[in-house]
């Protein structure tokens, strides 16, 4: 049964900010949980333009995160058959992200990403027909509340308490009770989460679970996004690109890989479209 997740992030800055800020925090947090033994390897970051969402930066990357894979999961896969392979079309203020991994290749799993200058209200963000809106759940997710589940755990991202955190940069926060309503500026992510694992047996676990996973993800990333305003705060997309480009040699030199030849900005890539008819039964 393919399960549709629409979480709604709404964040205290504007789409401008959010764009660098974002950035700023996916590398940070990458850098924070790469070391000698796993981490995450950039294989691929070029420029793309698609019909549908325009021009944007295409990139390929492993995640090599074998430690925190449930043992449930560890009993029957190698840690080469756990390796996650994400490949995302990052077109501002659209994205397209798809993830797989080998263990699970009837799996699909793909987030589709639509940004706003609103506090959460759009009901249909993604334009979903009459039946995809009747499966699709909506949660909107609180970057002031803290989450303790097994996923949260794992991602192990530093704790800052959002109700008493005040940017010194912006005057921004804390984050009380009905923030959402009043805070300006505002804009909100709205995340589209589509999982499907026709696994008998397995297939409703492994979603809820991914689905969990994918929920703390976003839920420690934008928090840390607002916890770090005063580090990105006043950055350009060039030095945000530069700094891309730095993240990318620390993260081989960290996991010990070589560079493969042609990997970076060379070589045939999958293009959306071809994404999208593999997925499209399920979008």
């Amino acid at each position: 049964m393919v399960q549709i997740k629409e979480f709604r992030i709404v964040m205290p800055m504007s789409m401008e900010e959010y764009e660098i800020g974002l950035s700023y925090t996916i590398m940070k947090m990458e850098q924070q949980n790469t070391n000698s033994k796993e981490g995450v390897e950039v294989l691929q970051q070029v420029p793309f333009e698609d019909e549908k969402l325009g021009k944007g930066q295409f990139t390929t990357k492993l995640y090599h995160l074998q430690s925190k894979i449930p043992s449930w999961m560890k009993g029957f896969a190698s840690s080469s058959a756990l390796t996650v392979h994400e490949d995302s079309w990052c077109a501002f203020p659209k994205s397209r992200t798809v993830i797989k991994c080998p263990l699970f290749s009837k799996c699909s799993l793909t987030i589709d990403t639509v940004n706003r200058p609103d506090n959460g209200c759009s009901e249909n963000a993604h334009n979903l027909n009459s039946e995809q809106l009747a499966a699709r759940e909506v949660e909107i997710i609180d970057i002031a509340s803290i989450s303790r589940d097994y996923w949260s755990k794992m991602i192990s991202a530093p704790n800052v308490d959002l109700t008493a955190f005040k940017s010194q940069k912006t005057e921004r926060g804390p984050l009380l009770k009905g923030w959402m309503d009043s805070c300006h500026p505002v804009m909100t992510t709205y995340k589209l989460v589509i999982m499907d694992a026709p696994i008998w047996g397995l297939g409703e676990r492994l979603e809820d679970f991914i689905i969990a996973g994918e929920r703390a993800l976003f839920l420690a990333c934008h928090r840390l996004c607002f916890a770090w305003i005063d580090e990105w705060y006043g950055m350009t997309a060039d030095q945000i690109r530069e700094m891309e480009r730095q993240t990318d040699m620390l993260l081989k030199k960290t996991l010990q890989k070589p560079g493969k030849a042609g990997s970076k900005h060379e070589g045939k890539r999958k293009t959306l479209k071809d994404e999208i008819a593999v997925v499209g039964s399920c979008t």
